[in-house]
């Protein structure tokens, strides 16, 4: 196998791939798949056509403490592919201290190999505060020519509304696991009704087994529960009309 189809991160996030390429938000291909933390074989998409959303480490704001695990799993790609760096942030009785906010920033502003990053942080209401200076620190620290993600709560995205000035290039709404909202969305998706946040209308995020209907997006980003293949890929592009 080739060198140049492989990425290996470790707890540096090692990284071996061709030299990085420059892209944005707006060059991201139509279809992007999240590869979490697990192994994954992601040689088979067209670069040209499909990108990857790899968990690159997961930040746990734990009472005063910032623990950080960076990916420990093998992903494979195609050379070519575009990527974009996705950190999980979690908490779970934080206090969420300057430190706290000062750690988390470098943590993900350091992230390297990439030009893009996104976020995926379901931020209570008393984390609000916290996540947008955390924003406006990550975004002074990324070089400009950086894109910025964050996925956001479908309730984010409609009456709440309440990132629509944060300093970030794109909102994913994230149309599964969505609890007791979820025929409430269900009906709103269905009428084509666009949400609130003009933020959250240009992409989408969805599971291969939550089917929902969507509006036509520029960006879809699937996940899948289990470890893709080429079949289950194809599943999904039919399944989303992709």
């Amino acid at each position: 196998m080739r060198l140049a189809a492989i990425i290996i991160l470790l707890p540096i996030l090692l990284v071996i791939f061709p030299a990085r390429n420059s892209i944005s938000i707006e060059s991201l291909p139509p279809v992007i798949l999240w590869a979490w933390e697990r192994p994954e074989n992601l040689t088979f998409l067209d670069p040209q056509k499909t990108g990857v959303a790899f968990l690159a480490k997961t930040i746990t704001l734990r009472g005063g403490k910032t623990v950080v695990k960076p990916r420990l799993q093998l992903l494979q790609l195609a050379p070519g592919t575009k990527l974009i760096a996705v950190v999980r942030i979690e908490t779970d009785r934080a206090s969420l201290s300057s430190a706290q906010l000062e750690q988390t920033a470098h943590e993900i502003s350091s992230l390297s190999g990439v030009s893009v990053v996104q976020i995926d942080f379901d931020a209570g209401v008393s984390e609000r505060d916290f996540y947008r200076k955390l924003l406006q620190r990550v975004r002074e620290e990324l070089s400009p020519s950086a894109g910025l993600s964050i996925t956001a709560l479908a309730s984010w995205c409609a009456g709440d509304n309440w990132i629509a000035d944060l300093p970030v290039d794109e909102a994913v709404p994230m149309l599964f696991r969505m609890g007791v909202e979820r025929p409430q969305f269900q009906r709103r998706l269905e009428s084509g009704q666009p949400f609130e946040a003009s933020i959250c209308r240009n992409s989408a995020g969805v599971s291969t087994d939550e089917p929902v209907t969507i509006s036509p997006v520029n960006r879809l980003y699937i996940f899948n529960p289990q470890p893709w293949t080429r079949d289950s890929f194809s599943r999904a592009m039919e399944a989303f009309r992709r």
